[in-house]
């Protein structure tokens, strides 16, 4: 990798320097300016006066973007690898629609427009990787994906006792006119989300509807324990924010000198 392209590389890739966590700034702060432009252009009281002063503006950014993206794929070495990694992938179909737009003029197109605009709110996306504490959350949901399922599985069994239970101590005046309905109920019910569409009027049903309450404040408190038990195990790993050219893995350890990945050196310059 020549000397440029490992200093370009350094800049858009890593944050552990300061022009790389300048980069980072400025394009966290274009990637939000861009969602609310697209989100001003969603008010039809807004996009009828500032239609044209928003659509430069959207110009503007999406030229950003397009440098951005090129110089992603210049400064590595097998371009292919981040073209079609998730990001890559999340930054072309971010990038894209302001593009095709051209291609879409007349009011038969109309509903085309608004779903390509709508994609570009897809660039929020882009945030992530450049939340360090992101990657490390990802990782925790992942190594804990096998406890929560189980969890969620418990509470669904859990939502169909306790959903028959009620569907046989309630009436059908109620609203408890079938099992599913009934379950339907205890999952509103034990998520506390409660939208009170339907409500038991026995004082059994409302005993047990009490007891599925109280319940719910304890479930949603077990799978943000397990998340943050496995959060707090990746966040002791001493890693940094270099991301190797060939591969495009990142969170290598500090003072590392070949990818944990591919095995090729992180900083290889000519």
């Amino acid at each position: 990798m020549k000397k440029w392209q490992h200093r370009l590389h350094t800049i858009i890739y890593e944050a552990d320097t300061f022009s790389g966590k300048l980069f980072d700034v400025l394009l966290l702060i274009t990637i939000l300016l861009s969602v609310l432009f697209v989100a001003l252009e969603s008010v039809d009281s807004i996009d009828f006066i500032y239609h044209n002063i928003l659509n430069i503006a959207g110009w503007v950014v999406t030229i950003l973007f397009t440098v951005e993206y090129i110089l992603r794929i210049i400064c590595v070495r097998h371009p292919w690898s981040y073209i079609f990694s998730f990001y890559g992938i999340i930054d072309l179909i971010s990038t894209l629609p302001k593009y095709l737009s051209l291609f879409f003029i007349g009011s038969n197109s109309l509903i085309a427009l608004k779903a390509l605009r709508l994609l570009r709110v897809f660039r929020i996306l882009k945030l992530t990787p450049y939340i360090g504490e992101s990657n490390i959350l990802i990782k925790a949901l992942k190594a804990s994906r096998a406890k929560i399922f189980v969890f969620i599985f418990g509470v669904f069994i859990l939502c169909i006792i306790f959903g028959t239970l009620m569907y046989l101590i309630e009436n059908k005046e109620s609203g408890f006119t079938s099992i599913p309905r009934s379950i339907y109920w205890c999952i509103v019910t034990l998520t506390t989300v409660g939208y009170g569409d339907i409500a038991p009027q026995s004082p059994l049903g409302q005993f047990l509807a009490s007891f599925i309450m109280i319940l719910g404040y304890g479930i949603i408190a077990v799978p943000t324990g397990i998340v943050t038990a496995e959060f707090s195990k990746k966040y002791k790993v001493d890693t940094n924010t270099q991301v190797c050219p060939y591969c495009m893995v990142s969170e290598h350890k500090q003072n590392a000198v070949y990818c944990h990945q591919c095995g090729k050196s992180i900083n290889d310059v000519k």
